[in-house]
């Protein structure tokens, strides 16, 4: 007796155009998606808000949803993905990739086109920062500061390097500012250069938020950046690459479900690469949240 064949998937594919690897040509991956059983609708966009609205709009034509960008574009599905409930599939053209790092997607597009037709799928975590998702990492100070000054343009000129050049930048012009940290475990005053909530691994390129974080541990990792000297910074780099920069004194570290923080004056987040609200702000965990599909 032969086995019946499995039925075809639909894949509603967006595509950032202005992604640093967004005019890359898609035809081979589309193909290896067809030829895996999965029938390609592509979608180009122009601005981030469209993404969500897209997902939505067209829910009962696609099995699964297959995100062509960076870190950015990935955070402007997030609210697509979670309301409909859809696997997502990450085609990783950006800059950092930092969630395609943390769940093993490869670089190469075809390589990333694999993981897709293979069907493996994993339920993540999404943090939640005054009402707007985030895959990687919410912050302020610091970071904030490099997204606002580092433009599209520059990401695709210089890449990874772009934000090492815009971080030492940014860092030489920087000056603290004081923040209520609340959490489960109480409420303390701080005087910080960046404070960082991370749901994921990896942000920034790379970076870790933390030796042991994964994206299915159910809670938030934060640290605060408090340094005396700036130029100190340069000797942790290499613990903030590992995530083993709470072993410093300069750096509070706490894991919770929950955040808030308050600043005197309002303090821009930046999440997943984006300014998207500012300080008083409510951090939180969504458990399993998201379907993805990874190795």
């Amino acid at each position: 007796m032969t086995a019946a064949m499995p039925s075809r998937r639909r894949g509603l594919m967006l595509v950032n155009p202005k992604a640093r690897r967004g005019t890359a040509a898609l035809e081979p991956v589309i193909a290896r998606l067809e030829q895996g059983g999965i029938d390609v609708v592509v979608e180009r966009f122009e601005t981030p808000e469209e993404v969500s609205a897209d997902i939505a709009r067209r829910r009962h034509e696609a099995d699964l949803v297959i995100v062509c960008g960076g870190d950015g574009t990935i955070n402007s599905a997030a609210r697509g993905v979670l309301d409909t409930g859809l696997p997502m599939g990450i085609l990783p053209m950006g800059t950092a990739n930092d969630l395609a790092r943390t769940l093993g997607v490869p670089d190469d597009l075809i390589m990333a086109a694999e993981v897709i037709v293979a069907g493996k799928q994993r339920k993540i975590d999404l943090g939640e920062v005054n009402g707007h998702p985030f895959f990687n990492v919410a912050s302020l100070g610091l970071s904030a500061d490099l997204a606002r000054g580092l433009t599209p343009e520059a990401k695709k000129r210089w890449g990874k390097l772009g934000y090492a050049l815009g971080a030492m930048r940014v860092l030489a012009a920087s000056r603290p500012f004081r923040a209520e940290i609340i959490s489960d475990a109480g409420s303390v005053t701080v005087k910080t250069l960046q404070i960082a909530v991370g749901n994921g691994v990896h942000y920034g390129g790379g970076t870790v938020i933390h030796e042991h974080a994964s994206i299915d541990d159910e809670h938030l990792d934060l640290y605060s950046l408090e340094l005396k000297n700036v130029w100190k910074f340069g000797l942790m780099l290499g613990a903030f690459r590992r995530g083993q920069h709470g072993a410093w004194d300069e750096v509070r570290t706490s894991k919770s479900t929950e955040f808030d923080i308050r600043t005197r004056e309002p303090k821009s987040i930046n999440t997943d690469g984006d300014i998207v609200t500012q300080t008083p702000a409510h951090f939180k965990i969504r458990p399993a949240a998201v379907t993805v599909f990874a190795p």
